[in-house]
Parts: C-alpha cells; structure tokens; sequence
C-alpha cells in the first residue's frame, strides 16, 4: 500500500491551487479564493497524488454546477461519487458527502427531481427528535473525543465560575443544554469552591431541539450528579415553542439569585426567526443577568454565489473531518454515526435545500456576532486568562499530538478555537451593563 504523507489540509490546499492555476487560465479573475490556499508541498505520495486528483474533481463538480455546465459537471461528480467511500480516508469521506449533496443539487436543477427533492424532516437531524435520540450517544463520543468542544466548555464554564464566585444562590440558564455535560463541570466546580453554595438552580431552555421529556432526562442525571456532590440543586424545563412564549416567569427567579446565561450554537438558530433574537435579549435584559457566555460555529455562509458557498463549506467541514480520522478509528460505530446521520445532512441543508426545506440556520463569525449585541446594547467582557488556561489544561489531556491540533486564538476580548489552525468555535463573554 502506498504511503499518505499528505494532511487533509494539504490534499485540498494542492488541489485547489491546481484548479486556481486552471481557472485562472479559463475565466479570469477568481482572486477571492487566494485565501483558502497557502504554501502547499511539492513531493508526495501515490497515494496522495489519487487523493488530490479525488478533490480537484470534486471543486470542478462544483465550478461547473454552479456555472450550468451540467454535461460536464456529469463526468466529473460520477468520478467523484465513484472513487469516493463513506468507510474511506477522511478525503474520501469528505469527497462521498460533499458528492451526495453536490448530485442532488444537480438533479434538482435538472430537473430530475421534481418534487424539490429531500423533505425537510429528513434533511436536517438537529430538530428531528426522534433522530437525536439514537445520535446521542454518536454526539456524546464525539464531543467528548475532539479536543475543541471540551476546551471550549471548561472555558466557558471558568467564565461562570467567576463571575459567580461570592454568590451563595445561583441560577445557571442554559438556552441549549445539548447533552448536559457542561453542567457537570460547572456543578464539579461549584461543589469544590470554598464558599459553600446554598443552592443551584438549573434551567434549560427548549426551544424544539428535543423533546421534553428528553431534556427531564437530563435534568434526572444532573439531579443524581448533585446528590453525589451534596449540592443542594433544582431542575426546571423552559419550553418555548413561539415568540409570545418569551417572557421572564418562565425562570421562575429568586431575588437573591446570581444569574448566568449559556448560549451553545443556538442564537445561530434563534436570529433566522423574525424578532426572536429581540425577544430573547429584552427577555434576559430584565432578569439582568451577571454574564452570558456566547458559544458559535466560526463560519460565514452568507455569500454572493454558489461557488463561494461551497468552498467557505469545504473548508469548515474537512477540517471537522479531518479531527474525526486523527481522533477516533476509522470503523468507531459513533463516528460513522455522526458523520452519515448528522454531518451528511448538515451538508445538504446548507448547500442544497431551500425554502421550506431548509432549515435557517444563520452562522456568523464572531465580528458579526459583535455588531448584533452591540446593536442591542450589550458590552463585551474579557475573557480571562483563567479561561484560557483552563482550555489548554483540557485540550492537553489528549495524548499523541492531537491536544496539539487543537488551536486557541484570541481574537480581541474572545476566543477562536479550531483545528490545526482552522476556526470551528467562537467564544465569547457579554454584560447586559457597562461596569
């Protein structure tokens, strides 16, 4: 067998300064991708060579349905779908879902579709609850296994924890508590302080992402976690189902109560929904709480064409793919799991879907994420070398040089977390209060 040398990174980054040098020559001016390449090596592999030619395939599939060519883009995406394997290398991954999405928008352009193709309850596994139950324990493995997402909540937890340090009575709103594992850290870390707690109340905010009783589950995990900690600890669901539902008896507050707001990739999902974003922010604005940690994809998909989509799309998700072939094995159940029932239809979601099929999902860098909250009045905190030194403890516990791969960048008062230099995750701490 021939021997790889090539990252994913680089495989990608040869070919697409293959297909600049062609396109170049073919339409002129495609300088807005200068970006996305970088020195690149000019010795590899068999193996390597079958791998960049797998992916320059796959940018010209891309190039040529985005310009109509539609009898050309034929050839190029059947090599692709052809050579390409779920059960491959993390290129070969990257190529056979990117494929998938890229032949269904070219039937539904020409025509062969004609039912506007995938539903919408079929495309999208994040607000399919049926589904999240049996992603969950894929989600679970894999949070747990790529050193970005738990680096990213032990910072974001420190940031809590100080900021409610005297405080005897805390409430700790969670707007998406996922799996639950960042209240852990947080329940860990209160329970240890040396000024004892006289009480912590959890609540999680349902917004659809789950059901109910789903996230009653959780809430019965953290109700025993505690119980093991011996901190006094209540539980309450918060279900919101419409705008009107937004207001602040939903929390159910205490006077004495410091109040602390965790927002994990879902204000994402809010500010598509006319005037939701408004409505929670006036909502949190009058319970006044003492911080609220922002958590957000580091990605822009608001771009004038299909190509620029594709390629901003590209680069996101091969880096995410690339972390699943560095850090689990090749046949981890999970992480096929994730990656066919989760970032498959991601994929598809972004790049394909529209209308009613899509689900508007409105990820923004974190300079965008800035200009929104300070429209509305809120003023950054720094986030504290406390922080920053928590995620690196974390992110250093992964052995083999992958705690490595993991990149921490500040980014003014925030934090970019990514892998091997390319940002996933946003941070960020906000005050509803000029101090």
């Amino acid at each position: 067998m021939s021997f790889r040398a090539l990252s994913t990174e680089d495989v990608i980054r040869v070919a697409m300064t293959r297909y600049l040098q062609f396109s170049c020559q073919r339409c002129g001016d495609v300088s807005w991708l200068n970006h996305f390449c970088s020195t690149v090596p000019d010795k590899f592999s068999e193996e390597d060579t079958k791998e960049v030619e797998l992916m320059y395939f796959l940018l010209v599939s891309a190039e040529k349905i985005g310009s109509l060519q539609f009898d050309c883009a034929s050839i190029f995406l059947n090599h692709c779908l052809n050579f390409s394997s779920k059960n491959g290398t993390s290129v070969q991954r990257i190529v056979h879902y990117f494929g998938k999405a890229l032949r269904e928008k070219f039937d539904r352009e020409t025509g062969r579709i004609t039912s506007r193709g995938v539903k919408l309850k079929e495309t999208m596994p994040l607000l399919r609850q049926e589904i999240m139950v049996s992603l969950r324990p894929a989600l679970i493995a894999c949070y747990q296994e790529l050193p970005f997402y738990p680096a990213t909540q032990f910072a974001e937890m420190q940031a809590i924890i100080e900021r409610v340090a005297s405080a005897k009575r805390v409430h700790f709103i969670d707007l998406e508590i996922r799996l639950g594992s960042q209240c852990t850290v947080l329940m860990q870390a209160l329970a240890q302080r040396e000024l004892p707690l006289e009480h912590l109340t959890i609540t999680a905010v349902n917004f659809g992402t789950m059901s109910k009783q789903d996230t009653e589950e959780i809430g019965k995990s953290l109700v025993h976690f505690a119980e093991t900690l011996n901190l006094p600890f209540s539980f309450k669901v918060a279900m919101v189902t419409d705008n009107k539902d937004l207001n602040q008896d939903l929390f159910e507050l205490n006077d004495a109560e410091a109040i602390a707001v965790h927002a994990f990739i879902i204000l994402s999902h809010i500010v598509r929904q006319p005037h939701c974003l408004e409505s929670l922010i006036r909502v949190l604005r009058k319970i006044n709480p003492c911080v609220m940690v922002v958590t957000e994809v580091e990605a822009n998909y608001d771009v004038p064409s299909f190509e620029e989509l594709f390629f901003e799309v590209l680069f996101y998700y091969s880096a995410l793919f690339d972390s699943l072939e560095v850090c689990m094995s090749e046949n981890d159940p999970n992480r096929m799991m994730f990656e066919e029932t989760f970032l498959g239809p991601c994929l598809l979601n972004i790049m394909v879907n529209e209308g009613e099929e899509k689900i508007n999902v409105k990820h923004m860098k974190i300079g965008a994420w800035r200009d929104i909250f300070k429209k509305f009045g809120l003023v950054e905190a720094e986030l504290s070398m406390s922080s920053l030194y928590h995620a690196e403890l974390v992110k250093k516990r992964f052995g083999g040089g992958i705690g490595d791969s993991c990149t921490l960048v500040r980014d003014g008062k925030g934090l970019i977390v990514g892998w091997k230099g390319s940002p996933q995750l946003s941070l960020s701490v906000w005050k509803f209060h000029q101090d």
